[in-house]
């Protein structure tokens, strides 16, 4: 049980910077953004759409809507100005505690 809360913790922690990371390399639809992370690291639809909401509010991100063809419109999200330094340096910062728990996991035996 604890694994699995440990895990869910992780990942939590990690989604903006993957939603950020995403958005970084292409503008795109939250469920779009959340099959991507479905697949990559296991995070749902569920915990998306908060945190799309929540990083509007923030002005780490501004949308567009598009008509599609096969059902309503959708709600494109890209990076403000705000929303490409937030990436920057959430990047940076997860790099050096990556590595320090590397080094860390590196010395344990």
């Amino acid at each position: 049980m604890a694994d699995s809360s440990n895990q869910v913790q992780l990942k939590k922690g990690a989604l903006e910077l993957c939603v950020l990371a995403l958005l970084a390399r292409d503008e795109s639809y939250a469920y779009e953004i959340a099959s991507t992370l479905s697949a990559g690291v296991g995070m749902g639809e569920g915990t998306i759409y908060p945190l799309m909401r929540r990083m509007q509010d923030d002005g780490l991100v501004d949308t567009r809507l598009e008509e599609s063809s096969s059902g309503p419109p959708r709600k494109y999200y890209r990076l403000t100005a705000a929303g490409r330094a937030a990436f920057t340096a959430q990047k940076r910062e997860w790099r050096s505690f990556s590595d320090a728990v590397d080094r860390l996991l590196g010395d344990a035996k």
